[in-house]
């Protein structure tokens, strides 16, 4: 089983391996189709079983893959299986039922642990004691499915929760397990609330023997919040925390910046499929990860007297737009989940390997995973973005974005970073071409040794009409006057990119857009900017911009 290794010798032991074979080694191994209905009265007790059952049945070798429904939030997961069959020499047996499931794999269970239909938060403690105790997780009426495939009851919580808080509920699950747990991995699965619950993250917890929980990052939350952070001050350094915070309980600022208080790293979602699976499947023999560059080191670009636009997708690769049509028509860019490289080397290769010319990859985000580089201790960041560094050479990144919600959120507060955090991206990373921050726009900018620091001018949300889209564009080209003029534009995973090349091409003639790298080098030759980071004294609180000024920043400030 994987265990979280640093860095260089992990990546050094995938290679060793690889470099062993002369072709993938035939690989035999079972897939399943999951519905849709992910209700606690409805398919999640018998969805929530199989997948604590693959966490089980992969350890040792991947055996058991799913493939999620058409609305599950990484749409990947047939295209993958496809990918898997065509170039990694797996043949997939597909079952259909829950029982065919158990018939095949029920042998690599030493039981089952019962969860309470009446407390949620038990189905969540119950994939606790599922990685711990190697046990099936179902409610009491799965039990007789359970025990007509030879497996007893391990553990049993109807009853044990009843009327607790989650406060109460997760200190004695941490009393109980957290002694026995992964140090290395902890799992937030929250996301979706109430009747629902969306545990494809779950499989890799069982795998890892992971602590599970949905505690709340927020300080108003204080039993909860005090746990959460006693739970992440127990983790080893570096480790990851995967999965979501619950969307009920706070949000992902507050969440993201505990987490970087604890100098770890987060790793979304809860949805996230298949990574007991995915970890155990290595590169093809002798690959080594191309991006697709547009500038040749040392390469010197001169602006035109014109509008440059570079479009960077939000939130990683597996969302959104990627195996939608429109990819490859304009240059865009596409944020790397960069511990792919050795959380699921093979899944990241099938991303590489269907890239076009104008695909580019860029590192994020703000360390070697999902981090609030404000909020991380002074003394642990040079570490974790030189571990960030490591993982850019890797993947062949010669951009990193940076984002920190850890004093507002995209509408509200301080986005910016301050001179001492740029500082160690710049001396840290001395091979990056470039560094681009924020999420909506944000205010920071540097240009050091032809290297320049661009933060987004514009967020272009999935449900933003074309018209107001264009509109909005345009404004901020009439404002920002002088030539060149630099925007670099955010968009929402959700957004297509034959929506959003609709939009550029309405823009006139005035206007270019060019990929990512290019647009960084043009920048770097003729910035439309002055250095300039977040103000200590700049409140908290209140908008970033103008009352409809949707992200327009005034160049005269700079």
């Amino acid at each position: 089983m994987l265990r979280l290794l640093s860095l260089s010798l992990a990546l050094s032991l995938a290679a060793t391996a690889t470099a062993q074979t002369a072709e993938p080694a035939p690989r035999d191994a079972t897939v399943m189709r999951l519905g849709s209905n992910w209700q606690l009265d409805g398919d999640l007790p018998v969805q929530s079983m199989l997948i604590s059952l693959q966490g089980l049945a992969n350890r040792g070798e991947p055996r058991l893959y799913f493939v999620y429904p058409p609305d599950w939030t990484y749409t990947f997961t047939e295209s993958v299986r496809d990918y898997y069959v065509e170039t990694h020499n797996i043949t997939f047996d597909e079952i259909e039922t829950a029982e065919q499931a158990l018939g095949r794999f029920a042998q690599h269970a030493e039981g089952y642990v019962v969860w309470d239909d009446d407390v949620r938060t038990s189905l969540i403690v119950a994939f606790t004691v599922a990685g711990l105790e190697d046990a099936l997780v179902v409610n009491e009426d799965l039990i007789p499915m359970a025990e007509a495939h030879g497996l007893t009851m391990l553990d049993d919580l109807r009853g044990r929760y009843t009327g607790q808080t989650d406060a109460q509920i997760y200190r004695d699950a941490w009393d109980r397990y957290g002694d026995r747990t992964s140090k290395d991995f902890i799992i937030w699965l929250g996301g979706a609330h109430g009747n629902t619950m969306e545990p494809g993250v779950a499989d890799f917890g069982v795998y890892q023997r992971a602590f599970f929980t949905d505690l709340s990052a927020n300080p108003v939350d204080q039993d909860e919040y005090w746990l959460a952070d006693e739970m992440l001050g127990t983790m080893n350094p570096n480790a990851l925390v995967m999965g979501w915070h619950s969307y009920k309980k706070d949000t992902e600022g507050q969440h993201v910046t505990l987490v970087s208080q604890n100098a770890l790293r987060m790793e979304g979602l809860n949805t996230l499929p298949n990574t007991s699976f995915n970890t155990q499947i290595p590169t093809t023999p002798g690959y080594v990860f191309r991006n697709n560059h547009n500038v040749r080191p040392g390469e010197t670009l001169i602006p035109e007297q014109k509008v440059y636009v570079s479009a960077v997708q939000t939130d990683g690769l597996g969302l959104g737009a990627w195996l939608k049509p429109g990819r490859g028509q304009i240059p865009y860019a596409w944020e790397v989940t960069m511990n792919w490289a050795w959380l699921s080397p093979a899944l990241l290769q099938y991303f590489y390997q269907q890239a076009t010319p104008n695909d580019l990859f860029i590192g994020m985000l703000s360390g070697p995973g999902y981090m609030y580089p404000k909020a991380i201790p002074d003394d642990r960041r040079p570490a974790l973005i030189e571990e960030a560094r490591q993982l850019t050479e890797t993947l062949d990144l010669s951009v990193f974005e940076i984002m920190d919600y850890s004093e507002g959120t995209r509408t509200l507060g301080n986005l910016d970073l301050t001179r001492d955090v740029v500082d160690d991206y710049y001396d840290g990373m001395p091979d990056a071409i470039g560094f681009i921050n924020g999420y909506g726009p944000a205010n920071t900018y540097d240009l050091r040794d032809g290297r320049p620091l661009i933060s987004f001018d514009y967020y272009l949300g999935e449900n933003r009409p074309t018209e107001e889209a264009v509109t909005d564009l345009q404004e901020l080209a009439r404002i920002n006057s002088d030539r060149p003029y630099f925007l670099l534009l955010h968009v929402r995973q959700w957004s297509t990119i034959e929506h959003v090349k609709g939009i550029l091409d309405r823009l006139g003639p005035e206007v270019e857009v060019v990929p990512l790298d290019v647009f960084l080098t043009l920048a770097a030759n003729r910035p439309d900017f002055e250095p300039r980071f977040a103000d200590p004294d700049r409140p908290l609180t209140g908008p970033l911009n103008a009352p409809g000024s949707r992200g327009v920043r005034d160049r005269a400030e700079r």
